[in-house]
């Protein structure tokens, strides 16, 4: 017998224990028993406003009292802040695992791609994507106000927090952005690039966020995205689909005959250092989403972390078995899926939990990887549709079994949240798929989405922007 098929028996004999163990966890809550995780629901309603009597009683008064306040907001605003700079950091994980995965003859075409989706992207949302997220009045469709937000405007959504609020939802839509790119990659125009980030960020991303996050219709059904699977990743994912399908694959990437031609990314290392700096920045991505220093910040962390390591085990484990070896590339996607999927439920499930939701992202990515390219034949160089669309779907449904609050299947709540988180995962499909379906074909029939055959192949940098990501070496390929 190998030495991998050895680790895959005792990884396969952990993941049982695992399953044994949560399933006795769950079947003690769902009779009536004591809840281990009943001080996190707690925890979690306290964070969402929902104070109570006893709460209020022990509060200080008098000058003492004011001082309290006044110390805890500001170092609530500290910690949203620092949040806010980590998830902005994601930024450079996007770039470098695109930039690793594709071809070293487009890598400024990249950098300048996830550079710009930033900066087009807060100017978007700040002069019309937050309105239409967080304004909602009459319209329950979405925002009617708070175009080119003032400082009172801010307040109006989040009186403590206030820019920093702004901050944070920035950074989010331009997660939500930036996805698209790695789909699209290595045969996209620049100038159209810039224009579907502009829409994404002004106007499909706000209008989905305000039916969740902004209060709309998705809110009031009780649909939990804690920080973002569905709204941030799933929209986004299903926007890439849509442009990849839309521009067609990459020249060389199936032969006529239906063969799948791999095309190997440049530098391996390069994309494992972005997905690095993204498990980094998923640190602020998560528990930065409670928008205060609580003792949930803590918890919601080692839930993030356990999924992502469950991930990577899972995706290097699989890859091992269709491979024959431990596959890198499968294996940082799974890290990816893993992060991917407990981002709706991080606050509610249990650590135990976050381990099967993440190991079996890290299996389901692959598998939707490997359907995507040879069976649908869609080119997604870089897996953004499995990572993220997919998984994030497959995370956000995961709520309605694992939440350990009592809400969840598996805990005896029966099937109320779960078809609540179905409802909200269908329609993050049919949104994002729909309107990008309906954007790509007004970008294509109008200024043209995808670059021609000779600039493909001798590569964006030089045909885009004139210059070339590595001077020294010829990178002019024909596939």
């Amino acid at each position: 017998m190998k030495i991998w098929q050895v680790f895959l028996v005792l990884v396969l004999c952990f993941f049982f224990y695992l399953t044994a163990v949560f399933v006795k966890e769950a079947n003690r809550t769902a009779e009536g028993g004591e809840n281990p995780y009943s001080e996190q629901a707690a925890a979690s309603a306290a964070a969402a406003g929902e104070d109570t009597a006893q709460g209020a009683e022990q509060e200080p008064a008098g000058p003492a009292a004011g001082s309290i306040a006044a110390w805890t907001e500001n170092l609530n605003i500290l910690w949203v802040i620092l949040a806010s700079f980590l998830v902005f950091f994601m930024q450079l994980g996007f770039m470098l695992v695109e930039a690793g995965f594709t071809r070293s003859k487009n890598v400024v075409n990249i950098a300048m791609k996830n550079i710009m989706d930033f900066a087009v992207g807060s100017i978007a949302f700040f002069a019309v994507g937050f309105g239409l997220m967080w304004g909602l009045d009459r319209c329950g469709f979405c925002g009617t106000r708070y175009f080119l937000p003032t400082s009172s405007d801010v307040s109006s959504v989040n009186a403590e927090l206030g820019w920093t609020f702004f901050l944070f939802q920035t950074v989010f839509c331009a997660t939500a952005a930036t996805i698209v790119s790695g789909a699209m990659a290595e045969r996209t125009k620049f100038t159209s690039y810039l224009i579907y980030s502009l829409v994404i960020s002004a106007v499909i991303y706000p209008i989905f966020g305000a039916w969740t996050w902004g209060g709309g219709w998705l809110a009031k059904l009780g649909f939990h995205d804690f920080a973002g699977s569905t709204v941030v990743h799933s929209v986004g994912g299903w926007l890439a689909l849509a442009g990849a399908v839309t521009l067609g694959p990459r020249v060389g990437k199936y032969s006529a005959d239906g063969r799948v031609n791999a095309i190997p990314g440049h530098n391996i290392l390069l994309g494992a250092l972005g997905v690095l700096f993204l498990w980094f920045g998923w640190f602020g991505f998560n528990p930065g989403s409670t928008l205060s220093v609580t003792p949930q910040i803590g918890y919601i962390a080692v839930t993030t972390n356990l999924a992502a390591a469950a991930g990577a085990v899972a995706a290097m484990v699989l890859a091992s078995v269709i491979y024959g070896s431990c596959d890198a590339t499968m294996t940082l996607n799974g890290i990816l899926a893993g992060l991917v999927a407990i981002t709706a439920g991080c606050d509610v499930v249990s650590p135990l939990g976050s381990i099967l939701i993440g190991g079996m992202a890290g299996c389901l990515v692959i598998a939707a990887l490997l359907f995507i390219d040879r069976v649908l034949k869609i080119d997604d160089p870089v897996g953004a549709v499995s990572v993220h669309a997919v998984c994030g779907t497959f995370g956000t449904i995961c709520v309605g079994l694992f939440a350990a609050d009592g809400t969840g299947l598996f805990y005896g709540g029966g099937t109320k949240l779960l078809i609540t988180q179905l409802i909200g995962a269908g329609t993050a499909f049919a949104w994002a798929l729909g309107i990008g379906f309906v954007m790509f074909q007004i970008i294509r029939a109008t200024v043209g989405l995808r670059v021609t055959r000779h600039e493909e192949l001798r590569g964006l940098d030089i045909e885009e922007h004139g210059m070339q990501g590595y001077p020294n070496f010829d990178t002019w390929t024909t596939v």
